[in-house]
């Protein structure tokens, strides 16, 4: 019943047009409003279908009747004598309901207006028209709830004419638009809210055109409620029909959603920090190289948190020393820029392994000093100096767009490490104090892995520095032999290790030859590799045989903390041109002679040093002018992905050319067999005999 009080205006404009007609199905329909007309004695004089369909007489059965005696019963006809004399002769009209006896038998209540008529001859007559109680109350009941419902309702609610034109509204949506329901009747959405980022008419009109419903459809912008601030909603629009299928309009939700719409953004934020943490933990930290692990936290940070990422390290801290804070300049080495693509943020940088002075107005050197972040959430031309390195990076700042920046301070176990620096170009949104938050959370776990990275890079290098004070500085030069060596440690990811080299003089010209690998990294290996050294020079000294020299040396290692070494070690006889060579758990030396294939060198293996008890065998071969002996750790050899055999036969054939210069064949070696990320240092000792007066002549 409210669509028919809606649409009065509709019915208005469609009669002003010309089309008079009216469908049925209408409220009179519903009520079945009856019209009957008595004169002023009370008889019925007029009798309308309605009124049949109603009490049940036909037209034969109730003209001429009275009509109180033809429908009432006995105990009434009193009282409604009095109502039908007050009502013409006073012309007073009457309404009220009274029980009614139909044709059937049944007693139904009738709802009644009464009132008196005048013909031309000044004759009075009485026009009542009847409907039920029942319909009409339920009528009644419907519309008085509908509006109710309309009017209380927390959401807004609307009906537009087929012209789109609003007709009704809501006072909760009158309070959504800011516009009262005057300022909405007659005019289009869009005349009322301009402000929305869909075409309203469109959609609507599409909806009035197909039927199909339009739900929960999410609209943004502002209204006169709120200039100041967007808002969410979810809008549903639907076409109204009547009973007989006739188009009447479009009905309009509208339900404030900026709570929930707010609440689901900071969730979803939630959720991009928390997987940005996650990410962070394994993506961080994955070596033990600093310049890898300062570039693994830039990249964590770009692009989910900023354009632009700089990783700066107090150079004072790379040195080994404390960080010293105070209100001045501070040295600092770029370590990583990282952008989302190249532009001239990233080149406005500090490039990576560069110092830099940051003056005290640097933001940078403000961070450090007060370690504290700072965070300039709308960054204005001013603030560019204290942002960039040099005034030629203040200008490809304000070309990139730069409006954001925040510094985050790096700190670990209480010390101040250096500072993360973000930036914001292509990204609109300022820097938040939740960015803020997430950034420090991601710097502190950094920077543990960026303390630790330092710190093995100091023990790393005093490891380096003992194991190549321990090895021989200056070649030998042995009788008879040309001798070249290498070390080279592992991989900068990993700790050094413990293999050692060495030519030893000894007496009658002879020269002992080792090579040896202390299993295990770092310093201990390194300084136990020292005293294997030490001890090997004291026992060759003694003019032991190899087998000899290695049982001792063996009966030494069980004494260390570093139990498992191998051992290659051999005395080269130049007046005999012989070499005797004893193996602890060592590979077979390579043995290259001009015009034959290099061959490794049939010795039993031995075990290794420090397992005790176990004897150690020599065996004896010629080494003549112009052959080589290849000595070498597993460093040189072993790898994860292939076998040892296939390894070895590489060595062979990198030893093609018996005539080349050592040092060129220590580079070969190593250059065609250890790779940049090899996790194992190597040793590598190549001894060639000469002529001597003496000895034998090269073989032809």
């Amino acid at each position: 019943m409210i669509v028919e009080g809606a649409f009065g205006a509709v019915h208005g404009r469609a009669e002003r047009a010309g089309d008079v007609s009216s469908t049925p199905g209408g409220l009179l329909d519903v009520l079945g409003v009856a019209p009957v007309v008595l004169d002023a004695d009370g008889r019925i004089v007029l009798w309308s279908p309605q009124a049949e369909n109603l009490f049940g007489y036909t037209a034969e059965e109730a003209l001429g009747r009275y009509a109180a005696r033809l429908l009432l019963e006995e105990e009434h006809l009193e009282q409604v004598a009095e109502l039908f004399d007050r009502v013409m002769v006073s012309g007073e009209s009457w309404a009220g309901g009274f029980p009614i006896r139909c044709k059937d038998g049944h007693t139904r209540m009738v709802e009644f207006r009464n009132m008196r008529m005048e013909d031309g001859r000044g004759d009075f007559y009485a026009l009542g028209t009847a409907t039920d109680q029942a319909t009409l109350r339920e009528v009644e009941r419907n519309l008085a709830l509908s509006v109710r419902l309309i009017e209380q309702a927390p959401i807004g609610l609307a009906v537009l004419d087929t012209d789109l034109r609003f007709v009704t509204v809501n006072p909760a949506l009158e309070r959504i638009n800011g516009v009262p329901a005057a300022g909405h009747l007659g005019r289009r959405p869009r005349e009322v809210l301009p402000h929305l980022d869909i075409d309203v008419d469109s959609t609507t009109r599409q909806v009035l055109e197909t039927g199909v419903p339009l739900l929960d459809r999410p609209v943004a912008g502002r209204t006169a409620a709120d200039p100041d601030h967007e808002h969410a909603w979810s809008v549903s629009r639907y076409r109204l029909e009547d009973s007989g299928g006739r188009v009447l309009g479009v009905a309009t939700s509208v339900v404030d959603v900026t709570k929930q719409r707010r609440a689901e953004i900071e969730a979803a934020r939630a959720r991009r920090r928390l997987t940005l943490i996650a990410d962070a933990s394994l993506r961080i930290g994955t070596t033990l190289d600093l310049e890898q692990t300062a570039r693994e936290l830039a990249e964590v940070c770009v692009p989910d948190l900023a354009d632009v990422a700089t990783v700066d390290v107090l150079d004072s801290v790379l040195q080994g020393h404390a960080a010293e804070t105070h209100e001045g300049p501070a040295l600092f080495r770029a370590l990583a820029v990282v952008s989302v693509c190249p532009s001239e943020a990233a080149r406005a940088a500090d490039p990576p392994g560069e110092l830099a002075v940051y003056d005290t107005d640097r933001l940078a050197a403000q961070c450090v000093n007060l370690r504290r972040p700072v965070r300039v959430p709308h960054v204005e031309g001013c603030d560019l100096p204290r942002i960039a390195r040099c005034p030629r990076a203040v200008e490809l700042l304000a070309r990139a767009g730069l409006h954001s920046y925040l510094a985050v301070p790096l700190t670990a176990r209480g010390e101040i490490l250096g500072a993360l620096g973000l930036k914001r170009t292509g990204n609109p949104e300022p820097f938040t104090h939740d960015d803020e938050v997430l950034a420090g959370e991601l710097a502190a776990r950094a920077a543990l892995s960026i303390d630790n990275a330092r710190w093995y890079r100091s023990q790393r290098h005093a490891a380096l520095a003992l194991q190549r004070h321990l090895l021989p500085q200056h070649p030998p030069h042995p009788v008879g032999l040309e001798v070249a060596s290498r070390y080279q440690p592992a991989a900068a990811a990993v700790e050094v290790g413990g293999d050692w080299f060495d030519a030893i003089p000894l007496a009658g010209d002879k020269t002992a030859l080792v090579v040896g690998d202390v299993m295990g990294s770092g310093i201990n290996a390194a300084a136990t590799m020292g005293q294997l050294r030490t001890a090997t020079r004291a026992f060759a000294d003694l003019g032991l045989a190899p087998a000899e020299v290695l049982q001792r040396l063996d009966h030494t290692a069980t004494r260390l903390e570093e139990t498992i070494i191998t051992c290659a070690y051999a005395v080269y006889d130049p007046h005999r041109a012989q070499c005797r060579i004893s193996l602890a758990g060592h590979l077979p030396p390579a043995l290259v002679r001009p015009g034959r294939a290099p061959q490794l060198l049939d010795l039993p293996t031995g075990a290794p040093l420090g397992v005790g008890g176990i004897p150690f065998q020599t065996a004896t071969f010629d080494l003549v002018p112009g052959d080589q002996l290849i000595l070498y750790t597993d460093g040189l050899v072993e790898t994860r992905d292939q076998p040892i055999d296939q390894r070895l036969n590489t060595l062979l054939g990198l030893l093609d050319a018996p005539g080349r210069p050592l040092e060129e064949t220590c580079d070969r070696l190593l250059h065609a067999l250890r790779h940049p990320d090899d996790h194992d240092d190597v040793a590598l000792l190549i001894a060639r005999a000469r002529p001597t007066p003496d000895n034998q002549a090269p073989r032809p």
